[in-house]
């Protein structure tokens, strides 16, 4: 119940934070809308996401942290402190070469990752000036995710799953108020993500010193931590980071169609909602817990939490992910056809948003299956499935994209986290680190069965509210959130009566 509700917690914050990215998302479709300035904008924001999702995200949550669990629980706060510090060093210096060479390199390296705005001189140029200027929020991000990692392995995870607040708040800041009186909206958000980056990197500073885990400076130096940390980091870097970069392989090949860069970033925020909430919450609580499980030599206690994080998370996944299926024109139309957002956008982004939502259980699934190699230090096998995975989808991708635009990189998306799922997944239970349990067997089955009946719901609930979603924001906003809440009850309903889940499950949760 600790790693539930740890879960929630991080969860919940996430919640919140992708409502207030909703309301940014809605508040940049009105003001870019699908054209060359919202092309070259996501690109830009591409490049920063890319590489913390790589270097910061991926590397340390799935080497940092094992290490760093380790030294705490057996030679305490002084020698963790002492190693993360050695290791913030390196990473600080290692992010200063990276963001000078990139920030020099830039109109170069366009070409390679948007291609196709070769076509178009001017957004060829807003994209590398965008880049320029938001590029340094890599730095400040990375280092806010050290610091998060830090707090997750004491078991503070509130203020790492609220760093995201504070750049949703300060873009909504930023399009509220510096936007409209900008020439160029582009340049006036770039600057906004920067800020962010600073405001991320002060929060979890402030909350690491209340933690008494303030972290003092080094001069960067290979000790033999570090170098261990380097050896099950390096392959992490892939790895952790496969969804980036197949996303931004996707952005790749997309700038090569007009409008698609757009389309696939919109559908992309959508679906970010519930892996948010619930696969990267899930993935966030469940490494430290794994690896404190299995220093401890609790390998039933692991096998549990895996089992139980399974089942909680595709509780809640694979409604959403058929909800997505099911209504993913009303979502984009209510949400983002507004401004110089139109009908022809909302057709293309929804078909997206369909594609993704047969990904999204695979998507959660890899948060729940990498842990399981990241706490044994193994991080050399997900590299080898990431490789595969990438290779997946660039090239289903690449022959998608000849027939069916956009759709197929979506697509490809889609196919390369299915195969990167099965992979982790069958070596995991072919080494014994996976062993489904009696309770998982059963109710998944019965998990797919409420959702199904929860889909039909709001096939015709839909249908039947049509006329309602094209009218004002608030009207269709709220037939929006009724109809939602329609089907979250149903499922409810349908939990209970096949027995997926129960109102008894619930109770005891909560007095846990």
């Amino acid at each position: 119940m600790s790693l539930m509700r740890s879960a929630a917690i991080v969860g919940g914050t996430t919640l919140l934070s992708r409502v207030l990215g909703f309301l940014r998302d809605m508040m940049v479709a009105s003001a870019l809308g699908t054209g060359p300035i919202a092309d070259a904008f996501f690109v830009a924001f591409r490049f920063p996401n890319m590489f913390r999702a790589i270097f910061a995200e991926g590397a340390f949550n799935t080497a940092f942290v094992p290490l760093f669990a380790k030294r705490l629980e057996g030679e305490g706060e002084v020698s963790a402190r002492r190693f993360a510090e050695e290791s913030v060093s390196v990473l600080l210096a290692a992010l200063l070469i990276l963001t000078i060479v990139f920030e020099i390199a830039m109109p170069w390296l366009m070409w390679l990752f948007a291609p196709g705005f070769g076509d178009d001189p001017q957004k060829h140029e807003w994209a590398v000036q965008f880049t320029r200027i938001n590029f340094p929020y890599l730095l400040f991000i990375s280092l806010t995710a050290v610091q998060a990692a830090i707090l997750n392995s004491l078991g503070r995870f509130f203020a790492g799953a609220a760093a995201p607040v504070m750049l949703n708040i300060t873009m909504i800041v930023a399009l509220w108020f510096v936007v409209p009186l900008a020439t160029n909206p582009g340049l006036a958000l770039s600057w906004g993500v920067t800020a962010a980056g600073i405001i991320q990197f002060v929060w979890l500073a402030i909350s690491c010193h209340r933690a008494n885990m303030s972290l003092r400076l080094r001069m960067p130096k290979l000790t033999p931590d570090v170098k261990r940390l380097l050896v099950l980091g390096v392959p992490g870097i892939i790895s952790g980071g496969i969804g980036q970069l197949n996303l931004t392989i996707g952005t790749i090949i997309a700038s090569m169609q007009a409008g698609a860069v757009s389309w696939l970033y919109y559908a992309d925020r959508i679906y970010q909602l519930p892996l948010g909430v619930i696969g990267i919450a899930i993935g966030v609580v469940l490494l430290p817990d794994l690896s404190r499980r299995l220093r401890a030599g609790d390998d039933a206690g692991a096998h549990w939490s895996q089992n139980r994080a399974i089942e909680f998370s595709m509780l809640l996944t694979i409604p959403a992910a058929v909800a997505l299926a099911v209504i993913p024109f009303e979502i984009i139309k209510v949400l983002f056809e507004r401004g110089k957002f139109g009908a022809a956008d909302t057709h293309a982004t929804s078909i997206a948003l369909l594609i993704y939502a047969v990904g999204l259980p695979a998507f959660v699934l890899n948060k729940i299956f990498s842990p399981a190699f990241y706490a044994r230090e193994n991080t050399r096998t997900p590299l080898q499935f990431a490789a595969v995975s990438i290779a997946v989808n660039i090239s289903t991708s690449l022959i998608l994209f000849q027939f069916f635009g956009f759709a197929g990189i979506a697509c490809g998306t889609t196919f390369a986290a299915w195969t990167n799922t099965m992979q982790l997944g069958f070596r995991l239970w072919r080494h014994g680190h996976f062993v489904p349990d009696a309770q998982l067997l059963k109710r998944l089955p019965l998990t797919l069965a409420a959702s199904a009946g929860m889909g039909l719901v709001l096939w015709f609930g839909a249908d039947m509210l049509t006329p309602w979603f094209g009218l004002r924001f608030l009207m269709s906003v709220s037939v929006l959130t009724a109809l939602i809440t329609g089907g979250v009850i149903v499922y409810a309903i349908f939990c209970q009566l096949t027995g997926a889940a129960t109102l008894g499950d619930f109770r005891r949760a909560i007095r846990r």
